[in-house]
């Protein structure tokens, strides 16, 4: 055996990391909450009648404000910082659930989606970027492979049960419950940042 492969640790041992356990359900949540409620969006348009045009025009702005930020959302990083960076993500996603509450109209579901899409950009991203800080070079395949496992069964099971929900419990319903699980994170990565705002200010 060779000695870097000696020096990989246990994957419960990378995974118990709060660092790391926060950019997962970071990454987790911000999927999760961007694929339930960019699925559930053409049938509450359709509920409440809007054209098809209409509906793929939204989707078509909510793709844009998804991919175009990539752009510019590393150097935002690097200016500002992750936590920053991630915690703007969470208020823009938090900030997508209070604008479908506040109405139906085509307005509200094309603002909605936008700042669905920068939300997810921002989070997801500085997710990812936050992960490599928690693994060495050696670990990095099993600590992003258990990483991307969940991360994209939240995505599988989030695209599954956005119909039925939209049906069972409403529209208003679903983005008033994403609202405490963005809020989750959010508090999270303050939690984190003033940690090490603590220790940086340390002798």
């Amino acid at each position: 055996m060779s000695v870097d492969k000696e020096k990989i640790r246990p994957l419960l041992m990378i995974v118990s990391q709060a660092k790391y356990l926060l950019a997962m359900v970071a990454a987790m949540i911000g999927y999760g909450v961007m694929n339930f409620l960019m699925t559930a969006t053409p049938l509450a348009m359709n509920h409440h009648d809007h054209s098809f045009s209409n509906t793929a025009s939204v989707i078509q702005w909510h793709i844009f404000a998804m991919f175009a930020p990539s752009f510019f959302t590393g150097d935002l990083i690097k200016k500002f910082g992750v936590l920053q960076i991630m915690i703007m993500g969470c208020l823009l996603l938090a900030a997508c659930a209070v604008t479908n509450l506040n109405g139906t109209s085509l307005t509200h579901f094309e603002s909605a989606l936008i700042f669905l899409g920068i939300g997810w950009n921002f989070l997801y991203i500085g997710a990812t970027t936050l992960l490599t800080e928690t693994y060495t070079i050696n670990e990095k395949s099993i600590a992003q492979g258990f990483n991307d496992t969940l991360v994209f069964a939240t995505l599988t099971a989030t695209s599954l049960a956005s119909g039925f929900a939209v049906e069972k419990f409403g529209w208003y319903t679903i983005n008033l419950f994403s609202i405490p699980a963005t809020l989750i994170v959010c508090i999270g990565l303050i939690w984190l940042l003033i940690n090490r705002s603590h220790r940086s200010s340390l002798p």
